[in-house]
């Protein structure tokens, strides 16, 4: 159901593939949308490749992996969260390999890199992933070992020249690995830039409702494929059925609601440039931003996500949080509901991240709503 019909030789465009994929077989008095499959145990077969048993296959979650890896053009899993599915990834790295990674990028992922490089398990490099010279310096050295590229990044909002890292690093033997949460595979895929494997938190955009908690890994190398199968087999890190259907419900109407929320970010980043409690606004959707050209040229939009250095430091950062109504100060974002938070409150938040950066998660909320809460304490802020 993820293609269309023999007859008509135009693809379809990905938000209808969001609506369509992973749907039963279109027969007479089929369920149109996949049932939740909640049982542990399978009948034996005498084929090799059956299930079996749970942990190795669930008809709800391949009817997640079938959308998402349709979005992304590969062959996605699934996985128990997002950290389960880049700690598959990042064992993709040789033993005392070189792992070449942003210094500024999602906190959980360079905690978890510390932890390997502690173990001796690899090597880190850490680069401003924004500087594609620095990058492929850091890449000289590395060969056969992979680099991670998160771009737009958490949350400072750099873009990094993925097609040409990417092309470098296979130069090297790398493998590369991309985190395309912030941009969706709407809006940017790594595997058509030249990316080995994508990674997800399934929890933010593509589920969508901050009620699910799921990642996915995807990939067009069977070899790469079957390798983060096994990780996540014989790890554990598989998702539950029911969140696998809600995150595949959310899923249905990602088109809707990115369209929404980037429209609104955009507005929201062009009015606090002029703010005068804004110190820096970062956004790619401005044509002052230093990823906009990237962004332009890579992406098919900005994304929802801003992020903006307030002036007066982290008390004022603190206190804009503190000060709204309808923006919810919380840890996540993708969802239906903006949210807002001064990511260095954080202990684990890198230093390459200013301490008055305050990330808005928008939502799909009214965006003049949106902009009089946010302007009201950025006002009080600023008296």
């Amino acid at each position: 159901m993820s293609t269309p019909p023999a007859d008509d030789a135009r693809p379809w465009a990905p938000s209808t593939r969001a609506v369509t994929a992973g749907r039963p077989a279109r027969e007479p008095d089929a369920e149109v949308g996949p049932p939740i499959s909640l049982s542990s145990t399978y009948v034996a077969s005498p084929d090799p490749e059956a299930r079996g048993y749970a942990r190795t296959g669930n008809r709800t979650w391949e009817a997640l992996e079938e959308a998402v890896g349709g979005l992304e053009g590969g062959s996605a899993l699934a996985f128990s969260s997002g950290m389960a599915a880049i700690s598959a990834a990042l064992e993709l790295a040789p033993a005392g390999g070189v792992v070449v990674a942003p210094d500024g990028a999602y906190n959980t992922t360079l905690a978890l890199l510390d932890d390997l490089a502690a173990l001796g398990r690899v090597v880190v490099r850490r680069v401003p992933l924004a500087d594609t010279a620095a990058v492929l310096a850091a890449l000289d050295g590395a060969e056969g070992g992979l680099l991670w590229v998160e771009s737009p990044s958490n949350p400072l909002l750099d873009v990094a020249e993925i097609a040409v890292l990417c092309a470098a690093a296979r130069e090297r033997g790398m493998t590369s690995v991309a985190d395309n949460t912030f941009a969706t595979p709407l809006l940017q895929r790594p595997l058509d830039l030249g990316a080995d494997v994508v990674v997800h938190s399934v929890t933010k955009h593509l589920a969508g409702h901050s009620d699910v908690v799921l990642g996915a890994a995807v990939t067009r190398d069977p070899g790469l494929h079957a390798r983060l199968q096994r990780q996540r087999t014989v790890r554990g890190g598989i998702p539950g059925p029911f969140e696998a259907w809600l995150a595949l419900r959310g899923v249905r109407t990602l088109a809707l609601r990115v369209e929404r929320a980037q429209a609104s970010a955009q507005v929201l980043a062009q009015r606090l440039l002029d703010h005068p409690a804004v110190e820096r606004v970062r956004y790619p959707g401005l044509p002052g931003d230093p990823g906009h050209a990237r962004a332009a040229a890579q992406m098919d939009g900005p994304g929802t996500i801003v992020s903006i250095e307030v002036r007066g430091g982290a008390a004022a950062a603190d206190a804009l949080v503190a000060g709204t109504r309808l923006w919810v100060p919380a840890t996540s974002l993708g969802g239906v509901e903006s949210l807002l938070e001064r990511r260095r409150r954080i202990p684990a938040e890198p230093p390459t991240v200013p301490e008055h950066l305050v990330r808005l998660s928008v939502g799909i909320e009214d965006v003049e709503d949106l902009w009089a809460d946010l302007a009201r304490a950025l006002d009080a802020v600023a008296r």
